[in-house]
């Protein structure tokens, strides 16, 4: 039951990773470490799959390794947020565009902090 409930767990991130490639405010690279992770508990031939993927296998590889994100992956995350963030304050009313600027801040801190590849 735990396999398939992690099974389950790695296709939804792929799914959502797949919609953050579009969604700005939305990650990919950290859903795709996140289904790495549930697939190395349920699926080893997945997780293959992923730690081979020529774009995100070596973001999976160097964050499992030392915890650490590229300076051109802190940026693009960076930039989403900012892009986020300038959406909401054009088109959401007060106090609703505060949401996206608190998890840009937060998100974007946290990010801004771990170590680089």
């Amino acid at each position: 039951m735990r396999r398939q409930l992690y099974l389950i767990a790695g296709f939804v991130s792929i799914g959502l990773g797949a919609i953050g490639a579009f969604l700005p405010l939305l990650p990919t690279v950290p859903f795709m470490i996140l289904a790495a992770f549930c697939f190395a508990r349920s699926s080893p031939r997945l997780e293959a799959k992923l730690l081979d993927h020529p774009h995100f296998g070596p973001h999976i590889r160097r964050w499992r390794e030392r915890g650490a994100i590229s300076r051109r992956g802190k940026q693009a995350a960076l930039g989403a947020f900012a892009f986020s963030v300038v959406l909401a304050l054009l088109l959401s009313p007060w106090p609703w565009f505060l949401i996206p600027v608190v998890a840009a801040l937060v998100g974007g801190s946290w990010i801004w902090t771990r170590p680089e590849a």
